[in-house]
């Protein structure tokens, strides 16, 4: 009678149970198809783009310059919203060409706004690739107008491209001059008596310097002042051009800020104008006022002047290089960005695997007949360095030409990876070269012992200790590493006299780790021509005896969510305590550190052999 009366009491609380339990199941159920169908909206649906006539361009960049959009972007972004992290946005450059080359041929555009100050981390050559389409667009007859609040060289570089450029009266310009600046750690290594081995081969093989000297050595100094004056020399020919003056005007007026400044009694936008830099002072709203009196809206109109940003404008075009059916004979193209890592690496490296990966899945590609390599990178592991190029070669033996082109820098690992190319196309601001090889080997067994920390044991030979980071390093393994160093440098010396057609004793001389400017490359045989990614498809295009119109991105196998995730952790754990503490240091001392120690955070673990072919030379260290 009582578990009758017990289970009567019972059944309204199960039956409520059940319905709640099944109310939650409905719920999760509708929730997951709520993300789900926003998800697939976000990635799939494209907002119908209004194009009004006599419109203009406006092309206002937020963030850096890429040429390899990270597959992961998006969820990076998420993250770091939700932490309260900013993350800067990548813009593709392919989409400002496409942009700009298509404005220049459409009617209904008569205006292209250029507003820089907003711009990221962007390369000299991607800055001089979106020249050449500005000149294409006042080619056809057409306006090109630059303004902002300020400018550093690079946005002010750019901006030198416009028919008319305009600065903020509260603004100016940061122009100073190129330069390469570092900090150096060795007396810091001394005081936490950490065993800093390096071995190496290259007089001018200076990625390592930071960690064993304190300053720049009389070699590094000489070799990078040639390439520096050589990059310098062509930034200030391009804006003396299109400002109408001498380049030896330009280059008296940076060497003279302070007293162009004290002329103008320290009004910089005035120093500015008085100097030629621009042609005319406006606030924010005498600029909207004149770019609607260029499209015929009148001042006293309430109504806005026609106008389309580039992101806008861009769905509403085809980009280039997309796949196509009636694409049949193609050159593909595959971009590689980052330091070479082996093994799959991460976002924003150049993953041996991935990388290899990409290069069969074009070589069993019946349609696709030519490969063009667009690379971007200091360097890295040997070992991937090596396994990329023989994939390459497995490619090129298919009968199908490769053609490199070399984006901002393709130095050291890059050029090892490039060597035996049927062309290698570079741009005359490219830095390349820098073959030469490196091991780098720490030991902490003096700084473990100053805080009462010992090692010891015992191994079944003389070699079993070596590698080990805590017992100091004998005398016979500093031997086994440096010969191992001098054998990879002698096989690069081999790759590149090979590649090249080159002697060895030629190749000698320009080896050494320096590094060299497109335009010196050229003349020194590392490069065949000067030119960017369009030049680079044209040849492969002429090498194969096909339409250089039929290109390509060979886009890498999707990765499986699993991997994604991984990444995805791969990119938290490298970046999120930077971006964190990044708020709490000096810019400029973030950029000095940041690139010099990312070869120690993320790469001296990656290759098999400690062997690497690394220029060590990020924007970190080149201010431009």
């Amino acid at each position: 009678m009582i578990k009758k009366i017990f289970s009567f009491i019972w059944l309204p609380f199960h039956w409520f149970w059940k319905l709640l339990s099944a109310g939650m199941a409905v719920f999760a159920s509708l929730l997951f198809l709520a993300s789900l169908f926003l998800v697939v909206t976000t990635l799939f649906y494209r907002p119908e783009v209004t194009m009004p006539d006599d419109a203009v361009l406006i092309f206002a960049p937020e963030g850096d310059i890429v040429e390899q959009r990270s597959p992961i972007d998006p969820m990076a972004q998420v993250i770091n919203n939700l932490s309260g992290v900013p993350v800067e946005k990548d813009i593709l450059l392919q989409d400002v060409l496409d942009c700009i080359y298509t404005a220049a041929d459409d009617s209904r555009i008569n205006v292209l706004f250029i507003a820089p100050d907003r711009l990221g981390k962007v390369g000299l050559n991607q800055i001089k690739a979106i020249g050449k389409a500005v000149d294409y667009f006042k080619a056809a007859g057409k306006k090109v107008v630059a303004a902002g609040d300020n400018y550093n060289q690079a946005q002010y570089y750019l901006a030198s491209w416009a028919d008319e450029i305009y600065l903020n009266p509260m603004g100016g310009l940061r122009i100073q001059g190129f330069r390469v600046y570092r900090l150096y750690a060795k007396e810091l290594l001394e005081k936490l008596a950490i065993d800093f081995h390096v071995f190496r081969v290259g007089t001018f093989k200076s990625a390592l310097e930071p960690f064993t000297r304190n300053d720049m050595s009389p070699a590094a100094k000489e070799a990078n002042k040639v390439w520096l004056d050589a990059l310098w020399e062509i930034y200030s020919q391009d804006i003396a051009t299109h400002r109408k003056m001498t380049s030896r005007q330009f280059k008296y007026i940076i060497d003279n800020l302070p007293t162009y400044l004290e002329q103008s009694k320290g009004d910089r936008s005035q120093m500015a104008l008085q100097a030629g830099l621009i042609d005319g002072i406006k606030t924010r709203q005498e600029l909207l006022a004149y770019l609607s009196e260029l499209s015929n809206v009148p001042p006293d109109s309430s109504k806005k002047f026609p106008q389309i940003s580039y992101k806008n404008y861009l769905q509403s075009i085809t980009p280039s290089y997309a796949p196509a059916p009636e694409k049949k004979d193609n050159v593909g193209i595959i971009t590689a960005t980052g330091n070479i890592m082996y093994g799959k690496g991460a976002v924003n490296q150049i993953g041996s695997q991935l990388l290899i990966e990409q290069i069969r899945q074009a070589k069993k590609d019946n349609n696709i007949k030519a490969l063009v390599l667009r690379i971007s990178t200091g360097g890295g592991s040997a070992m991937a360095s090596e396994l990329i190029r023989l994939e390459l070669l497995s490619f090129q033996q298919t009968g199908k030409p490769v053609v490199v082109s070399m984006g901002s820098m393709a130095a050291s690992g890059g050029y090892w990876l490039a060597a035996d190319a049927d062309l290698i196309i570079a741009s005359p601001v490219t830095l390349t070269g820098s073959i030469g090889i490196f091991g780098a080997i720490p030991t902490v067994n003096n700084t473990l012992k100053k805080i009462g920390v010992y090692g010891d044991g015992i191994g079944t030979s003389k070699t079993a200790l070596f590698g080990n980071p805590v017992s100091a390093m004998s005398t016979a393994e500093k031997s086994y590493h440096q010969l191992s160093v001098e054998n990879g440098y002698r096989q690069f010396l081999s790759i590149v006299s090979q590649g090249r057609d080159m002697s060895l004793d030629k190749v000698k001389m320009i080896a050494e780790g320096r590094v060299w400017d497109g335009k010196t490359a050229m003349r020194l045989g590392l490069v065949d021509q000067l030119g960017n990614l369009d030049k680079a498809i044209k040849e492969a295009a002429k090498l194969a005896g096909i339409d250089e119109k039929n290109a390509v991105y060979v886009a890498p196998r999707p990765s499986s969510l699993l991997m994604i995730f991984r990444q995805l952790g791969n990119f938290i754990n490298t970046h999120a305590g930077l971006h964190i503490s990044s708020a709490q240091i000096p810019k400029i001392f973030r950029q000095a550190v940041g690139g010099q120690w990312e070869i120690l955070t993320l790469g001296l673990s990656s290759d098999p052999g400690d062997l690497y072919a690394h220029s060590l030379f990020s924007t970190a260290a080149f201010a431009f």
